[in-house]
């Protein structure tokens, strides 16, 4: 037993030829939509595709053989992508050394912060985030993944600024000057998607979409890149434009490097502020974020300039700008800068050149500064993380009646992250797709996702070079079709129906989330906080209602069914919470609100059966309400409180306050008492 803790995969040996033979399967199946997924997650993670692929390897044999779960299967996940470009976006520029650098050391953080949970058995944790804040992040979080390639399906640059809705009005704007064939790419992947899911479920659609996408984009010259010198420009304008976007990227490169270099001396003296060096350190910062701003709106300029080659007085070939329209003429765009030449392409973006081979061993970056400018976004990703990869399990085991263990799976999934940063991968967790596949396509074991990781290594080592010509587009495609299946207004619209609070906390964390954007991680946490208060909210203020008697003969809310009194003489009424510092005084409130309906009343009987705990706040504002009442002649008496509740009063010695002969253990005694002793008086 101490074993099978300890190593989780014993439980797969003696393996059956049976089991042997689905898991291959399922594991095969899986890696033909792991290796195109991995791709175009690494894409929204803000790196070459590369790391999605390294992404899906080591994590995913590490993660099945520590998981709880036989089915889930981890790797690159959309939201998870997402969440770590945006949180190291500020920190560095999307793709360079730094970047992935930085990308790694998220993995690292993430997955220690996840182990540690893991074993100190603190996967509760996830009860702090109510199923409507889920819902409404990942309904938010759904539609900003999809959005966020909106660019990638035109084809024209976005900006990457801290307003992500800002930045998708600028790609708006720039709808006249998108790409018509990389649009083609991109809905006919969806489309194709939609149709192989709706009617040849059995085949690997996604696969297929990628294999077809990479021969029509390599037969139809779809990329066309040219590399010009910058006399071949012909256009002063369009030469201009480029020049100063080429002396922009430049500068920020040297800015981000003296950034580095002065928090790096910050750091080595944390004892001494160095006022000097932190001003010029905000001064970078500043400065970074003009030259973002320029560098965007050169990007776009530059964008807009169509050239066409053209054979100049000395028989070159230059190349001009035009104003024929590029959806019947061919016209080259800039693509980048190499080596202090343009590259031009008339077509869309293609993945490019992908390094074969398997990735090296490396230690992720160390940098403290960074670590703690990480951290509060690394626990929040550790968390969503685990909550995603838990409610797959707990879906999957449902259906299985596979005991789930969420410590376990949280131990599993921090040591996929930890060994995977060592070997380049960026974040990892559970996907829903892959494993809802997989429980599909019959999976026994866990040996099935390391099926997949071999199949992807196969791709590694020998395939790369086919995937030049696959159009990014086409990636896009893949992601937006995957998180559609996220969005889920109807659990929303539930939740509002079950209880306006909680309506309203998923509600809060939809559009905090869409507003905060791209810093998905503060969505959660203001849907957290506005749960937390929500909650404080109804428990300072509890039900609590004066009770009349039915028809029936039994006891309920008064003002709620139209009912009178039971008596002139007394008052009944129920409260409907724990008796304790944070809603006592409201308690007194309650008493008086409920006498006041009744002035005539000698007594007030509670009733208790809601109450399941008192603390010393609620036991010294009880012992002064008893006093003041029954200075204003009127007795206080209570029915039906929990046996723990009235052991408190005992030693309190508040009983012998309160008096054995006003204490009953239930309601139907004391409303039996109270007439006879308070009613009888009368006649």
């Amino acid at each position: 037993m101490t074993l099978t803790k300890l190593f989780p995969f014993l439980r797969w040996f003696p393996p059956t030829r049976e089991n042997l033979r689905a898991d291959f399967i399922a594991g095969i199946t899986i890696a033909m939509i792991l290796v195109p997924q991995s791709m175009a997650y690494a894409n929204l993670a803000g790196l070459p595709v590369v790391y999605g692929l390294y992404a899906s390897f080591l994590p995913v044999i590490v993660a099945s053989m520590w998981g709880a779960s036989r089915f889930l299967h981890t790797g690159p996940v959309a939201m998870l992508s997402l969440m770590s470009a945006a949180a190291i976006e500020p920190l560095a520029t999307r793709g360079s050394d730094e970047f992935i650098q930085i990308s790694l050391l998220l993995a690292l953080m993430v997955g220690i912060l996840r182990l540690l949970l893991g074993l100190f058995k603190m996967g509760v944790l996830i009860n702090l985030a109510a199923h409507p804040v889920i819902v409404g992040f990942t309904n938010a979080a759904a539609l900003i993944i999809g959005l966020s390639l909106l660019n990638s399906f035109l084809g024209v640059p976005m900006p990457r600024s801290d307003s992500f809705l800002a930045d998708l009005s600028q790609v708006f704007q720039q709808i006249p000057q998108g790409h018509i064939p990389t649009l083609a790419f991109a809905v006919g992947t969806l489309i194709a998607l939609k149709l192989f899911g709706r009617y040849f479920p059995k085949l690997p659609g996604v696969l297929m979409v990628v294999i077809f996408g990479i021969m029509i984009s390599q037969f139809t010259g779809f990329e066309n890149k040219v590399t010009i010198s910058a006399d071949e420009l012909a256009d002063e304008k369009a030469a201009q434009i480029f020049s100063t976007l080429a002396e922009n990227k430049l500068m920020l490169k040297g800015v981000k490097a003296e950034q580095k270099n002065i928090s790096e001396q910050l750091a080595e003296h944390a004892e001494d502020p160095h006022l000097h060096l932190q001003a010029e350190l905000f001064r970078l910062q500043s400065e970074e974020k003009i030259l973002k701003l320029n560098i965007y709106r050169d990007t776009v300029l530059a964008h807009e300039q169509t050239l066409v080659p053209q054979t100049d007085e000395d028989g070159r070939t230059v190349y001009v700008v035009t104003t024929e329209s590029a959806l019947f003429n061919k016209v080259y765009r800039l693509s980048g800068f190499s080596d202090g030449q343009y590259q031009l392409s008339s077509g869309g973006t293609v993945v490019g050149t992908i390094p074969s081979g398997l990735p090296e061993f490396t230690v992720p970056l160390m940098d403290f500064g960074l670590i703690s400018d990480l951290f509060a976004t690394a626990f929040i990703i550790a968390l969503i993380g685990f909550m995603e990869a838990t409610s797959i399990s707990r879906a999957l085991a449902a259906k299985s009646r596979e005991k789930l263990n969420p410590n376990q799976e949280l131990i599993g999934q921090g040591l996929a992250n930890i060994v995977g940063s060592f070997f380049q991968s960026y974040v990892v967790s559970g996907s829903f797709s892959r494993s809802a596949v997989a429980a599909r396509v019959g999976a026994r074991t866990g040996m099935y996702a390391i099926v997949s990781a071999f199949g992807v290594v196969l791709v590694m080592m020998f395939l790369t070079d086919y995937l030049y010509h696959l159009p990014k587009a086409i990636l896009a495609a893949i992601v937006m079709s995957a998180v559609f299946g996220l969005i889920d207004f109807k659990s929303m619209l539930h939740a509002w129906k079950v209880r306006k609070a909680d309506g309203i906390a998923g509600m809060a964390t939809f559009i905090a989330t869409l507003v905060m954007a791209p810093r998905l991680a503060d969505g959660v946490l203001i849907g957290v906080v506005i749960t937390i208060l929500l909650f404080l909210a109804s428990t300072m203020k509890p039900r609590s209602e004066v009770l009349g008697i039915l028809p029936s003969g039994s006891l309920a809310g008064a003002a709620t069914h139209d009912l009178p009194p039971i008596s002139d003489n007394f008052v009944v009424m129920r409260f409907d919470a724990s008796l304790v510092f944070i809603n006592a005084a409201y308690f007194e409130t309650a008493v008086m609100k409920a006498l006041s309906h009744c002035p005539q009343a000698k007594a007030i009987l509670v009733i208790g059966q809601g109450i399941n705990r008192m603390d010393a706040s609620g036991e010294e504002k009880l012992r002064a309400l008893i006093n003041d009442l029954q200075a204003a002649g009127v007795t206080l008496a209570i029915a039906g409180f929990k046996k723990q509740v009235v052991e408190a009063l005992e030693r309190a010695d508040l009983n012998r306050v309160i008096g054995k002969e006003n204490i009953f253990s239930n309601r139907n005694i004391a409303l039996k008492e109270m007439k006879a002793r308070y009613d009888n008086e009368d006649s």
